[in-house]
């Protein structure tokens, strides 16, 4: 069974009613729980595809348990293409666990948090983009307790996607909130934003099916991932890490791309000046997988080139 509806997020000067939609698929025989979130961003709007494929295919093979979805978190940032909620330029994904009575964003989160709490699920996972050249990948949080980095880290390598370790504590995102209150969450990456590239939706779609066959929810494995990922990523647990970072100003030239491999000291990007004249080459600090490149030209010091999943837990 198929239900769709709404959560009231607050009341427009116009009295019209902003709200969050839901999804809800539910299946016959008891099992458990799974929460999937998209949108969380405006300009990220591939997981919501992801969650409008999963529910086409899961009409005819959700044999046990129930998944509900929250498809578009932030319409207020979809409808003007921005990343953050439009009318207040708040991140709703700093703005965890929320306050009923705080910001906008705060409002939101703090709707959100209550409904989930309320679902009990056994898992949640947080679809998101990334750079537009970026691949999919997924990520867990740091976290204290054991039992539930190792439950998370199972699912991440049933995936298929590179697994990535933070090594951050973002102490406003979903994902670490809920871990946080012992209910398990990953956040996908599942490649460039904007736009919908059908590629990373298949992807998305299949890394989700995988852990829903692991619970039992589905009687078969659908989808492969299509990813063309060296031998060397799979079933390992990476660590995430942004260095090095630019040391000068200029035009940004890439040596390298997402999705190859890297060992340390390989020449990974050149900076030039406006004249054309060199004024920088960057080496790798790690052995690792480039995971996406920065989207703008630009280059400025101290900011980021790429990012990384590092072999051996080295954070450069």
């Amino acid at each position: 069974m198929v239900h769709y509806s709404f959560i009231k997020v607050m009341t427009g000067h116009d009295l019209s009613i902003r709200r969050i939609p839901v999804m809800e698929i539910h299946s016959s025989g008891e099992g458990p729980v799974v929460v999937l979130t998209a949108c969380m961003h405006g300009d990220e709007i591939g997981g919501t595809v992801v969650i409008q494929e999963l529910f086409r295919a899961l009409r005819k093979i959700l044999i046990r348990g129930k998944i509900v979805a929250f498809p578009m978190l932030n319409p207020f940032g979809f409808e003007v293409i921005n990343r953050r909620i439009s009318i207040s330029n708040e991140d709703l994904n700093r703005s965890f666990p929320g306050n009923d009575k705080g910001t906008l964003a705060q409002r939101i989160a703090a709707i959100v948090m209550g409904k989930i709490a309320d679902l009990k699920p056994d898992i949640i996972l947080d679809l998101h983009n990334d750079w537009n050249k970026s691949i999919p990948y997924i990520i867990i949080d740091p976290m204290q307790q054991d039992s539930q980095r190792d439950k998370l880290r199972h699912f991440a390598r049933i995936t298929g996607l590179p697994a990535i370790q933070e090594t951050e504590h973002i102490t406003g995102s979903f994902s670490y909130n809920l871990n946080m209150k012992g209910i398990p969450a990953l956040t996908m990456e599942l490649g460039e934003s904007l736009i919908i590239n059908e590629k990373n939706v298949a992807s998305g779609t299949s890394a989700v099916m995988s852990i829903l066959y692991e619970l039992g929810m589905i009687g078969r494995q659908a989808g492969t991932i299509n990813l063309d990922l060296p031998a060397k990523v799979k079933g390992r647990i990476l660590t995430y890490s942004s260095k090095p970072l630019c040391s000068s100003s200029g035009i940004i030239r890439f040596n390298k791309k997402p999705g190859e491999l890297v060992r340390t000291g390989d020449r990974i990007a050149r900076v030039y000046n406006a004249f054309g004249k060199l004024n920088e080459t960057i080496t790798s600090v790690h052995d690792g997988i480039i995971l996406g490149h920065n989207d703008y030209a630009v280059a400025y010091p101290g900011s980021p080139v790429m990012a990384f999943g590092v072999f051996d837990q080295d954070q450069g």
